[in-house]
């Protein structure tokens, strides 16, 4: 989810149907003995963030570093539940960074916004990055959001992601490794929600390509 450059350990080796797709990589995340290359994701910084449409009283705080920025061009639909599934996505995108950056493969960010299949995928994915002692840095930008909302309390939402400017930093040494531009710096993702008691609209299910052709500029 969320989700950042690719370790040469990469995402879309997460084979449990959950292909976490990892910035600027074939694979998508981070697979594990792939060498980290640069993740991609847009320049520009982001707006103010969306407010989750579920209750305030739990919601854990994402605070991420000045060094990581965000655009999100999917603007408010005028639905109130598509409304909700675009403003708890963005939250879970940043959930997963966070874990990154925190080096915690068992966030609790990223836990309050995914569960089942999507978790266990999301926690190998942080994993690998805490494995190689790498975090994330850049900017990152999303577009074409496509949500639909069912009567029974489940959704499906798809979004593209441009990793074209986003990277992986080595703790250690803090150096940031960069890749060049390519078609696999964009990247789709397809994903299923669920909306739980708390009133969050949780992902189950999450499938990413890099390189997708529906992404291209």
């Amino acid at each position: 989810m969320t989700r950042r450059p690719r370790l040469t350990l990469t995402a879309a080796a997460l084979v449990a149907a959950v292909l976490l797709t990892g910035c600027g990589g074939d694979d998508g995340h981070a697979k594990a003995n792939d060498e980290i290359a640069g993740a991609d994701k847009g320049t520009e910084s982001s707006p103010p963030p969306s407010t989750p449409a579920g209750p305030e009283t739990d919601r854990p705080e994402i605070k991420l570093p000045a060094d990581l920025t965000y655009t999100f061009e999917w603007p408010k639909t005028g639905d109130e539940n598509k409304d909700a599934v675009l403003a708890d996505s963005e939250q879970s995108i940043k959930a997963v960074d966070l874990a990154i950056v925190n080096q915690d493969p068992l966030d609790k960010a990223f836990l309050y916004y995914y569960e089942g299949e999507a978790a266990a995928g999301t926690e190998k994915f942080v994993r690998n990055y805490v494995d190689h002692k790498a975090s994330v840095t850049g900017a990152y930008r999303f577009y074409d959001p496509q949500v639909t909302v069912d009567k029974d309390g489940t959704a499906s939402f798809s979004y593209c992601e441009d990793q074209g400017k986003a990277y992986v930093r080595y703790l250690e040494t803090d150096k940031v490794k960069k890749t060049e531009v390519t078609a696999k710096s964009y990247v789709s993702y397809h994903t299923s929600l669920k909306k739980n008691s708390k009133g969050v609209w949780v992902i189950q299910k999450m499938v990413s390509q890099s390189g997708s052709a529906e992404c291209q500029p």
